[in-house]
């Protein structure tokens, strides 16, 4: 399987990423990459670029502070209302190298999910694409169940480790898919490798929650979606490399 090469910079440790453990010491990641090789997916004032699953524009629950995109929790009573909704990419891509620095309220919820077929056939991201969690592993009652943690592929793979910060702090997830491989990065480790669309994945998609869904996981391009699961959820730095 490729991987894709990356140096990661956590104030004055540095340390390449090989999926063996990083030290971090500064609030703030910084990622060195090849400007003309990344897009940013966030201009850090806008919604460009973005839209309401399923049509519309983003809903008002999402603002933006500060160069960073966040979920306003404060007069929602539950996932999908108070005006928000997830949101998607208006491009799809297929190959590619994403990357994106989150963090979680209080016992919140919340994901990245990808390869994303948006159509009026369903009412959610979820329903076509995988999902990276997003959650308070401390907090949140998810936390309890396989495969629900930070980092993991949601309902079908457990992270090899816990490598997810505490609320309130910054984490550096990365999804990266390459002719049929998935990897799964959580502040600079490799915390789940697969390879999609094998008899294997198929039986074991069959096994999860999923196995009702006839478009999960079924397509090789899409969009990429951050979730309204009714949390404050913070994103920042978000891009992406096509390979």
């Amino acid at each position: 399987m490729r991987h894709i090469g990356y140096m990661l910079m956590f104030g004055a440790t540095m340390a390449f990423a090989c999926g063996g453990s990083t030290e971090q010491t500064a609030e703030s990641l910084e990622i060195e990459v090849e400007e003309n090789e990344w897009r940013e997916l966030f201009d850090g004032s806008s919604f460009d670029g973005w839209k309401k699953y399923g049509g519309g524009e983003v809903g008002k629950a999402w603002k933006i502070q500060d160069g960073v995109m966040y979920l306003d929790a404060a007069n929602k009573e539950n996932w999908e209302t108070g005006d928000a909704g997830d949101i998607v990419t208006v491009d799809e891509f297929e190959n590619f190298h994403f990357q994106v620095e989150w963090k979680i309220g209080k016992d919140g919820n919340s994901g990245i999910i990808f390869l994303v077929h948006e159509s009026e056939d369903y009412s959610y991201p979820w329903m076509t694409g995988m999902e990276m969690q997003i959650l308070d592993d401390d907090g949140h009652p998810d936390a309890k169940i396989r495969t629900h943690k930070a980092g993991d592929l949601y309902d079908l793979i457990e992270s090899s480790e816990q490598t997810v910060k505490p609320v309130g702090e910054w984490n550096l997830a990365e999804i990266i898919v390459n002719q049929g491989e998935l990897e799964l990065h959580m502040n600079g480790v490799m915390v789940v490798s697969t390879s999609l669309w094998t008899p294997e994945w198929e039986q074991m998609v069959a096994e999860s929650k999923f196995k009702d869904m006839p478009g999960f996981a079924k397509y090789r391009k899409g969009k990429i979606a951050l979730q309204d699961h009714g949390d404050e959820v913070w994103f920042r730095n978000i891009k992406i490399k096509e390979l």
